[in-house]
Parts: structure tokens; C-alpha cells; sequence
């Protein structure tokens, strides 16, 4: 019975977010990069090309994140005192040096949105439920690294706010394969849809699709 319950997306109420696809997390010389191998999140990237030149064409607006300490990390609370302590320990994720910047292959534009934030979810201590509640967006695209920590603490946040939340499986990417997977099962059926590249990339071309539900 539950397949006939849907979550409308609609174009013209909709934004693409793309979270943390900076160079720490994605190049090789980037803080993660340095130590493990993050050569996976070349495809995330390529994804997030697609979608966005999508989204440009339709008029939806473009929201960039990027995780960004001030050089003292007075910022980061708990995230730099005690749950990641190596943070500060290393020099990393800095608001002044390239492991805060958006990977170059992205290209921002000028009306794009760029957010800085310290915390694992976007909805956390930003600007972010300002600006969706003064453009009127209820709908939120959603890709990013990594699968199982910024961008699911900001799918949960945006769906407890309300917000429909439609998370690309190929624009997302994780340092393991199982984090990744088990993200996206929980996505599915508890914070939104998963929706694949290509039949999103149509649906924002066609300005509106109802996705169902998928039960546990």
C-alpha cells in the first residue's frame, strides 16, 4: 500500500547542493587525500559537472559547501576540540589555505552559492535555512562527500526541517563502499529519495516527477 505515497519535485522550487567537494576531501593532496586513496571521487565530480550544468540551464539555483575552520579553529567547537581533534593537529580543512577550496572542475559562477561551514551538517550554525527559506525552495538536490558524514548529517537535518530531499547516488562518494551503500539504503527510507543521475537530470529538464516511497 505504501508505493502510492510520493514526494513531489518540482524545478522552479528546487536547488542543487552540493556539499564539501573541496580539496581536502577530493584531491590528492588534499588533507584526506594525503591518507587514503580518494582517486573514487574523480567520477562524484564528473557527476556533479552534469548536474550542475543541468540546473544552470533550468534556472535552479547552486549551493556550494565547504568545510573551512578560521586558522585558530576557535570555530569548531567540539568538531576540532574533540571528535576530530587531528584536524587542528594537522593544519587541515583551513579557511585560508586550497584545502577549503571548491575542486577547480566546477567552475563557481557568480550567482552560485558558496557556504563555509564547521560542522558535519550544512543546516548547523550557516546561513543555509535563510537563504532556502527566503528563495522559497522546498526541494533540495543533494551530492557531496563524504556519503556517511557531511552529507548524511545534512539529509537528515534538511528532512527534519521539512525540505524534500533527493540524493544522487553517483554524485555522492565515501572512502568505503559499504558507508556509502548503507547511507543511501537509510536515505531511501527514511530522509527523502535516491534518484540516479540520469532520471534526475530528465525530471529537471521536464520541471516535475512524484518519486514513491519505499517502505523498510
Amino acid at each position: 500500500m505504501l508505493e502510492k505515497y510520493t514526494m513531489l519535485f518540482e524545478t522552479h522550487k528546487a536547488a542543487l547542493l552540493l556539499i564539501d567537494l573541496q580539496y581536502g576531501f577530493c584531491s590528492p593532496d588534499g588533507h584526506t587525500g594525503k591518507k587514503v586513496d580518494v582517486s573514487g571521487f574523480a567520477s562524484v565530480l564528473r557527476s556533479a559537472e552534469r548536474l550542475s550544468s543541468s540546473a544552470r540551464k533550468a534556472g535552479m539555483p547552486i549551493i556550494f559547501t565547504t568545510m573551512a575552520f578560521s586558522p585558530d579553529y576557535k570555530d569548531g567547537g567540539l568538531t576540532t576540540s574533540d571528535l576530530r581533534p587531528n584536524i587542528p593537529i594537522e593544519n587541515a580543512l583551513r579557511a585560508d589555505n586550497q584545502d577549503s577550496e571548491i575542486m577547480p572542475v566546477l567552475k563557481i559562477e557568480s550567482q552560485d552559492i558558496l557556504i563555509k561551514k564547521q560542522r558535519y551538517s550544512v543546516m548547523i550554525k550557516t546561513s543555509l535555512p535563510e537563504i532556502l527559506e527566503q528563495r522559497n525552495i522546498e526541494c533540495l538536490v543533494v551530492g557531496g562527500v563524504t556519503t556517511s558524514m557531511c552529507v548524511e548529517s545534512s539529509v537528515r537535518d534538511l528532512a527534519m526541517m521539512d525540505y524534500k530531499v533527493f540524493v544522487i547516488p553517483e554524485c555522492c562518494g565515501d572512502i568505503r563502499q559499504d558507508f556509502h551503500d548503507r547511507s543511501m539504503e537509510l536515505f531511501s527510507k527514511a530522509f527523502g529519495r535516491v534518484v540516479n543521475e540520469n532520471e534526475m537530470i530528465s525530471t529537471i529538464e521536464e520541471g516535475e516527477k512524484t518519486f514513491p516511497h519505499i517502505d523498510f
